[in-house]
C-alpha cells in the first residue's frame, strides 16, 4: 500500500462545532507549497430545518482584503444548495490564489453541528507547508 499521509497536510478549516450563525471567520489558509488543496466537510444534526450554505472564498492578501468567492471553474465538484445532517462532502480547490477560507452562510433554521478540515497535497520539496 502506498503512503498518503506523507504526501499531504491537513490544516483545521472550520472547529467542529454547533453553527447557530454564519461564519465567516474561520481560518484562513496558506496554500504556499501545496500543488492541490480539497476541502472536506462532515455535519452532524440540523435543527429546526435549517439550511446552511457553503462556499470558499480566495485571495492572494493574507488578511484576505481581496478575497472574492471561487468560481464555479475554480473547484473540483460543487458544494451542496444546503447541507445535509450527518454528511460529508469533499470539494477540491484548483484555483491560483494563495490564500483560502471556507464559510457557512446559515440562510434558515437553527444550527448545524459542522466541522471542516482542508487538505494541501502536492506538497513541494521545500517544506513550506
Amino acid at each position: 500500500m502506498s503512503d498518503l499521509k506523507s504526501s499531504i497536510a491537513t490544516v483545521l478549516a472550520l472547529a467542529p462545532a454547533v453553527q447557530s450563525a454564519s461564519k465567516a471567520d474561520a481560518p484562513i489558509v496558506d496554500l504556499q507549497g501545496a500543488g492541490s488543496a480539497t476541502v472536506v466537510i462532515n455535519t452532524g444534526a440540523i435543527v429546526g430545518d435549517g439550511l446552511f450554505v457553503v462556499k470558499l472564498v480566495h485571495g492572494n492578501a493574507a488578511d484576505l482584503a481581496d478575497g472574492v468567492d471561487v468560481a464555479a471553474d475554480d473547484l473540483l465538484g460543487a458544494f451542496p444548495a444546503s447541507l445535509a445532517a450527518d454528511t460529508a462532502y469533499a470539494v477540491g480547490y484548483r484555483g491560483n490564489k494563495r490564500y483560502v477560507r471556507m464559510v457557512i452562510t446559515k440562510t434558515s433554521g437553527t444550527s448545524v453541528a459542522a466541522g471542516a478540515v482542508l487538505i494541501k497535497g502536492h506538497l513541494s520539496l521545500s517544506g513550506s507547508v
